[in-house]
């Protein structure tokens, strides 16, 4: 028993020395603070007079450890370079808009005393996050937008559908001090999101728009993109606010051109009689084929063709010696749309 103890006694000096606990506690921690980790990705778009912000609330804190509590957040907005602190600048905010998991927003409408003409003047934002007792870590990454007066969005926005696809017009803006071109948007009835239609110079009233499908329904709306340049920093662009959003049904009721160059030649010495037909191919996107149509002297044409023809030529067997026959093509497209006829071509049968 007495040798026990003393080995027993060793293994607790030796763990002591080792700086192991055996019946000794270990190093002390301090108490968290719980200060959430300051926001690094800050975001900032301006369109017309409201600026966008965006971010990825934090989830943990300066001591690396989950953030449980979190007391609010404030968001800066400082004309000129940011001051320490947010000194002055501070936005009266409850709490940003949510638009996903740990993703966060604010939409702050600048008053127009911040507005001018200099392109080159900006307003800078941050935003800090607190904790339960409002104390922070500090402010996140700063990011400016333009202050310059945003133009005036494009009047008398309206929207048709043509052959050629989607045209929308506008009335002219006035003109600009600055670099300024119109960009249109189209949304498909239920996207989440736009798709750039089309860009415009300053001066043009309409863009046409091809890359769209038939029979669906879609939303349009343009804006005029301020292109402000630095000499030595890249481009900076703001929209102004939209045009109201027209809505368009892109129903297809426009038939393809009418077929060109139809030729008509007999062949049958020793053999079957036939007329072969050749036309030009029609260009069309959406073609799915072609009619013919035969006549003679006095009668009205009438579709010899069984099925769609799908190339530019056609041989009509069902001919007679001594009769002249009067041909002309129609062309087809996917929707069952039908184009004119063309001029006709004629060829006898000797």
């Amino acid at each position: 028993m007495l040798r026990l103890a003393r080995h027993t006694g060793w293994l607790c000096i030796l763990s002591i020395l080792g700086l192991t606990a055996c019946g000794v506690p270990g190093i002390p921690r301090p108490p968290s603070l719980n200060l959430p980790r300051p926001v690094t990705d800050l975001r900032a778009v301006r369109k017309g007079d409201r600026v966008y912000l965006a971010w990825t609330a934090p989830t943990e804190t300066t001591d690396n450890l989950p953030l449980h509590h979190a007391g609010g957040v404030v968001v800066c907005r400082s004309p000129g370079a940011m001051r320490p602190g947010c000194a002055g600048g501070v936005l009266p905010v409850s709490q940003p808009q949510s638009s996903a998991q740990s993703k966060s927003m604010f939409i702050d409408a600048i008053p127009a005393s911040l507005l001018g003409s200099d392109p080159n003047s900006q307003i800078f934002y941050a935003v800090t996050i607190l904790n339960q007792n409002y104390r922070s870590a500090g402010i996140s990454n700063v990011v400016a937008v333009p202050a310059m007066v945003a133009p005036a969005a494009p009047s008398d926005f309206q929207a048709q559908i043509t052959a050629e696809g989607v045209v929308v017009g506008w009335k002219e803006t006035q003109a600009a001090t600055v670099k300024q071109f119109y960009r249109v948007y189209r949304r498909a009835e239920g996207a989440t999101a736009d798709a750039v239609a089309g860009e415009e110079p300053l001066g043009s009233t309409q863009l046409a728009d091809h890359n769209f499908e038939w029979e669906k329904t879609y939303s349009y709306r343009a804006t005029v993109v301020t292109v402000i340049h630095v000499e030595g920093k890249p481009d900076t662009e703001f929209e102004s606010a939209d045009t109201p959003a027209v809505i368009v049904f892109a129903h297809d009721v426009f038939p393809p051109a009418v077929p060109t160059g139809l030729q008509a030649v007999f062949s049958g010495v020793g053999q079957q009689p036939f007329i072969d037909l050749i036309w030009a191919p029609d260009t069309d996107a959406d073609l799915v084929g072609y009619n013919v149509y035969r006549r003679e002297e006095g009668a009205e044409a009438q579709k010899i063709n069984s099925g769609i023809v799908t190339a530019p030529a056609f041989r009509d067997v069902n001919v007679a010696p001594g009769h002249t026959y009067f041909y002309s093509v129609s062309a087809l497209d996917v929707r069952g749309n039908e184009s004119a006829r063309s001029g006709e071509t004629t060829e006898t049968v000797p």
